[in-house]
């Protein structure tokens, strides 16, 4: 595959994408329906929302309504089968939603998750989405269920969602005969806007999971989500918004007792700590966060993965901190998705080969054990036509562990509709006499429009890369492209990638070195006509080709979905065929005392099974079996997935994974069990604990977490974590460590 083809090839599409977004500017082009508005209502003096759930006040029947909801699935640009009417009025403060959701069968809501943030795989919802910029490409995403699940996050104009950002505001719901309503409170301070702009972009979607039916109030295409912001309704008259001064401060404190790793009486430390976080609106659209003396004793801990690649395992960012205004760093090197799937090649899923910003590498060693952060600072939100983002940390220096300070500059110049350019850089500066400042820039580039070809999405992406080499030997370079072409029945892309030998952003993460990846992947997705039971049908064939610098084959992936199925009942199919051809660059410890040798190569086949039944039901499984070929030998792979739902809010999640592995070189087995029960009391007080244990590490662990949401922004923790480690000497587990800690904090808004 020769470099200036696939140039020729890249220019040819990006042609076709700046074509297709002049065109949908176009004001004689129309290939949708009109967008929809609802007019909000401001509250008169002397009205209030007396937030019980109930819209039975006179100011909700003057606002205007989104109602005539249509369905995407199971029939498509058909009236959904319940109504829904949702109306907006406003005050000073917030922003409040009322919602009626009608339902013919009022008693069978399904609501299952209370604790905030969960996915709604299960439960009937109700979503939406506010731009208000308007732009297209930056974003709120809210949903909650019947039980009154909060969830919330950032959308970005990378299309990347960060849901671990936790907004301030409130609902209350309420069942009736008719079926359930909903009051919903967003302040104004929690959003970042344009106080010019009367309008903003809002969209509606709503689940009845027993019926498997989704309908949207603006918008129903099969090749949109409600997350595509192009395709938004319209908020009219909003008219003099402010955030008051736009100020909130967040002191926290922190109690903790630790005791040190030893078999024979541990001693307990007991330890307090204090800090606080600063939070400012230096314009509606640009927020500045700040913070001191930064603990995270309330991070839910990883979960477990047993590794049998050649390669680290990417775990995402938990920090409150790193995740306010992540989606502002967010850099076109890291692809969403993907081919057609399966855990093929150096990653599962999205592509995080080269991610040149991770914040994980801020305020956590190579033994990811936390290191004291000092301060921290970032600046995120939008200039002009930009999207900017800007982190300074500094962290202390104790026990042996080298101060450091980090920034990161990340600018986004938006263009068109869907599109912009944009750059990077970060910088890691090791306190210490004779440490090399360690430096990355980048550039990347996003072409995409949803008016390809009348109405279908097409993105292109580029971006290049470098870092500081302090050997001077060069050869310190990433770059690459891809494009996609995301749609309903047929999805198809193409992705290439070449990371150069000495290339290592020191505050990224690489999977490895000196290769280039070929990845192009097709499917399709035919939906049987009414037919009784089968909704989808899918067919993919997923390529992977990684060589070598010098296009010396060094692995080949080919991951062919031969079967896939849908059913209208929500249960899952898909049978999968794997070809793999590997030739190693380096010795490969496969085992604990099995290494195969540089140099070798090795051609396999796998084949894996995976189904699932419907998440709704109390009982719900989904099983994998994967067996074949595997370097010299063979790999036998059983996963099982299980939930029970015993009633709203109590919830049992076990997984369990095991690998046999047959080599001439050896035999072993790995076991990796992980069980999850959950107390949710209500969308603000839940109690949940993970146990871990694979007998690859021999460490079994275990973390309670009790969270309890006093007011929107004001949280009680009290997380409690234990090791205990597996010895074989002794026949039995002995203590690694354990720590206790409450955390307590507060927000107050100015």
């Amino acid at each position: 595959m020769r470099r200036p083809l696939i140039g020729a090839l890249l220019i040819t599409l990006v042609a076709s994408v700046l074509e297709a977004q002049t065109l949908s500017q176009a004001p004689t082009v129309q290939v949708a329906p009109p967008r929809r508005s609802i007019t909000a209502e401001r509250l008169r003096d002397g009205e209030r929302v007396l937030f019980d759930g109930l819209v039975t006040e006179s100011f909700w029947q003057r606002a205007g309504s989104a109602d005539n909801f249509i369905q995407q699935d199971p029939r498509n640009s058909e009236p959904a089968t319940e109504r829904t009417d949702v109306r907006i009025v406003y005050d000073d403060e917030a922003l409040y939603i009322g919602a009626t959701f009608y339902d013919s069968e009022p008693d069978r809501w399904l609501g299952y998750e209370r604790r905030r943030d969960q996915t709604l795989a299960a439960d009937d919802r109700f979503q939406w989405v506010l731009d208000p910029y308007l732009d297209g490409q930056n974003g709120y995403f809210f949903e909650i269920n019947p039980s009154g699940l909060m969830g919330d996050g950032l959308i970005s104009s990378t299309s990347v969602q960060n849901r671990n950002w936790d907004g301030i505001w409130d609902l209350r719901v309420r069942h009736t005969d008719i079926g359930w309503t909903v009051e919903i409170q967003i302040p104004f301070r929690t959003l970042n806007f344009d106080p010019g702009k009367t309008e903003w972009g809002i969209n509606f979607q709503r689940t009845v999971r027993r019926k498997n039916e989704e309908s949207f109030w603006n918008g129903w295409a099969r090749n949109q989500t409600l997350r595509r912001l192009t395709t938004t309704g319209l908020l009219r008259g909003l008219e003099n918004l402010a955030q008051g001064k736009g100020l909130d401060i967040r002191p926290y404190g922190v109690a903790s007792a630790s005791a040190e790793p030893g078999r024979n009486n541990p001693k307990t430390e007991l330890d307090s700590n204090a800090g606080f976080d600063l939070f400012y609106s230096i314009t509606p659209s640009l927020r500045a966060n700040f913070t001191v003396n930064t603990d995270f004793a309330q991070t839910e801990v990883d979960q477990r993965q047993v590794n049998l690649t050649q390669y680290s395992l990417f775990f995402p960012e938990r920090r409150t901190f790193f995740l306010e205004g992540a989606g502002n760093f967010d850099f076109s090197s890291v692809a969403q998705g993907g081919g057609g799937g399966g855990q093929v090649g150096f990653n599962a899923g999205g592509d995080t080969s080269i991610v040149p910003y991770f914040s994980r590498r801020i305020g956590l060693g190579e033994d990811e054990m936390p290191q004291k952060i000092d301060y921290g600072f970032q600046l995120t939100g939008q200039v002009g036509k930009a999207d900017v983002g800007l982190l300074q940390v500094r962290t202390g220096a104790e026990e042996g562990v080298v101060g450091e300070d980090f920034t990161v500059v990340r600018v986004k110049r938006r263009m068109m509709t869907q599109s912009y350019v944009g750059a990077l850089y970060t910088r890691r500066n090791p306190r210490e006499a004779g440490a090399s400042t360690l430096q990355t820039g980048g550039v990347d580039v996003r072409l995409a429009t949803s008016r390809f070809r009348g109405s279908k999405n097409l993105f292109t992406t580029a971006f290049a890369l470098w870092n500081t080499n302090p050997a001077g030997t060069g050869g310190n370079a990433a770059f690459g492209a891809t494009v996609d072409y995301p749609n309903d029945r047929w999805n198809a892309g193409a992705t290439f990638r070449e990371v150069q030998e000495h290339f290592s952003p020191a505050v990224g993460f690489t999977l490895r070195n000196e290769y280039r990846r070929y990845n192009p992947y097709l499917n399709f997705s035919p939906r049987p006509a009414n037919h009784p039971l089968i909704r989808r049908m899918g067919f993919t064939g997923d390529f992977n080709v990684w060589t070598d610098t010098n296009n010396s084959l060094l692995q080949r992936v080919v991951t062919l979905t031969v079967f896939q199925m849908d059913l209208h009942s929500q249960e899952t199919l898909s049978v999968e065929v794997i070809p793999e051809y590997q030739r190693l660059d380096r010795p490969f410890k496969v085992g604990r005392d099995i290494l195969l040798p540089r140099g070798a190569d090795y051609s396999f086949v796998r084949y894996r099974v995976s189904a699932g039944t419907a998440n709704r039901r109390k009982i719900a499984i989904s099983p994998m079996v994967e067996w074949g070929g595997f370097y010299s030998g063979s790999r036998q792979r059983f996963a099982l997935n299980t939930t029970f739902r015993f009633r709203p809010g109590v919830i049992v999640y076990l997984f369990n994974e095991l690998n046999k592995i047959d080599l001439p070189e050896g035999r072993f087995t790995t076991r990796l069990y992980r069980l999850t029960p959950e107390l949710q009391f209500n969308q603000f007080i839940a109690f949940v604990n993970m146990f871990q244990y694979d007998n690859v590490s021999g460490v079994f662990g275990w973390q309670s977490r009790f969270r309890w949401i006093l007011t929107p922004g004001t949280d009680l923790y009290i997380v409690n974590t234990q090791n205990w480690l597996d010895d074989p000497l002794q026949n039995r587990f002995t203590p690694l460590d354990r720590r206790a800690a409450t955390k307590f904090l507060y927000t107050f808004r100015f």
